[in-house]
């Protein structure tokens, strides 16, 4: 007999099942809750809340275990292309040869955009910022593709929707970095990989040869993986909920992509450069700054450090780790802000305030270190985690209609006022 919760409530008795997962997760199903009692539950901020049944990735922060689709992230980061980790969250298996082929294919015959989307780029101000750029470009898709708007066309239809997604990110983020910088925009190129053609359309210029180094494209298809997915996060959830509306998927993830432009979201790697800005700007005395942050009185706190869902170290802090080395032994470069970033990170690994609190340097201080090392500004950081982030969103939204969820619709307890009778205006 399955497993079930009583629970009483104005003396009546109800049962409510538990669910468990396939990793033994478990959960009691309230469906009936409201339907039986009257009675909602209050969560704010659903911290305590499943809002779905979902097969693409398993998260423990309490052991530092994250998987997509069952693969470990460590041996996907150390072996996988991007584009393979694309594929197996959005269709559930890594591909065999001949369906990566055909997947790679059609994301690079898709990855120039309209030309009449160039004039939506300039015609934003030069300060304007690359999140809220990409997003709207990527909203704008839609008016491009408009049989994306259609929820019940065929699957092929619906692939295709998914590929050029994947295939115009790229040049439309490397565009708004352009158009910051009023420099020429560089067009993808076929021959290229998918992190090889971000890198050019980024740096690149027509009056010159761009090399790129085998290290840095490395670094960046690690970094990609390592965003893919991370579960029912804020943006993922807020790309289900827009698109249980049966919304299309380009304003989905544009949805998704607004989500992750909050600093306390993928806004973090940026708040890591500028605090390390702040600190240098101050002088650079480290010690210092790190007493403030051992004051809990002080309001000031170290970005890039701890985790809310990881209770141990974040596994992609230590893949990304080695990569930031590499980069930073391959580029031979000499910043101040850096060097600063390398003494915090030994004393948060070491200092035991920081280690009894597990606050270990995250993916978002590594990743955040890399970016400044690459010369990506920091307003581009969060559009490079949207990068990443992009198959896991596009997964999310892939299996919320397969599943056929519900229009998502949260309940609230209502704290206004009671009811009171309109007053003329002349009588206020």
């Amino acid at each position: 007999m399955s497993e079930v919760v009583k629970l009483e409530i104005d003396g009546k008795v109800i049962e409510l099942p538990v669910v468990i997962g396939t990793e033994n997760e478990k959960g009691i199903d309230i469906k009936t809750l409201r339907a039986q009692t009257g009675y909602i539950t209050i969560d704010p901020g659903y911290k305590n809340t499943g809002s779905c049944f979902s097969s693409i990735t398993y998260l423990d922060g309490e052991n530092g275990i994250l998987q997509y689709r069952g693969y470990p992230i460590e041996q996907l980061a150390e072996k996988a292309d991007f584009l393979e980790v694309a594929y197996l969250l959005i269709y559930g298996n890594l591909p065999s040869k001949k369906e990566f082929d055909l997947f790679k294919s059609s994301i690079t015959r898709h990855t120039l955009v309209h030309e009449d989307m160039k004039r939506f780029l300039e015609a934003y101000p030069f300060n304007a910022h690359p999140m809220g750029v990409l997003s709207s470009m990527v909203c704008s898709l839609s008016t491009f593709y408009p049989e994306s708007q259609n929820p019940n066309r065929a699957k092929e239809a619906i692939d295709m929707t998914m590929h050029r997604l994947i295939a115009k990110l790229p040049t439309l983020a490397a565009w708004a970095y352009k158009n910051k910088m009023r420099h020429p925009f560089m067009y993808p190129q076929n021959d290229k990989s998918y992190c090889e053609n971000f890198l050019y359309m980024m740096f690149a210029m027509p009056s010159e040869e761009y090399k790129i180094d085998p290290v840095v494209v490395n670094a960046l298809n690690t970094l990609l993986i390592l965003h893919a997915d991370h579960e029912q996060n804020c943006s993922a959830s807020t790309v289900r909920i827009v698109g249980s509306s049966q919304a299309n998927l380009y304003s989905s993830i544009a949805g998704g992509i607004s989500a992750l432009w909050g600093p306390l979201h993928g806004g973090a790697n940026q708040a890591v450069i500028e605090m390390l800005d702040q600190i240098m700007a101050d002088g650079g005395d480290m010690e210092k700054w790190v007493a403030k942050a051992k004051d809990k009185d002080d309001p000031f706190r170290l970005m890039g450090f701890g985790h809310r869902v990881y209770k141990n170290f974040d596994p992609r802090a230590r893949i990304i780790k080695k990569a930031c080395d590499d980069v930073l032994d391959k580029l031979g470069i000499n910043d101040p802000t850096l060097e600063l970033a390398k003494k915090l990170e030994k004393v948060a690994l070491e200092d035991e305030y920081f280690v009894q609190r597990g606050l270990y340097p995250n993916v978002d201080f590594y990743s955040g270190i890399i970016y400044k090392a690459l010369n990506i500004p920091s307003e581009m950081f969060t559009v490079m985690f949207a990068l990443g982030r992009l198959p896991g969103w596009i997964a999310q939204w892939k299996e919320m209609v397969e599943n056929g969820d519900p229009i998502g619709r949260p309940r609230q307890i209502y704290t206004g006022e009671t009811k009171r009778d309109y007053i003329p205006l002349e009588k206020r």
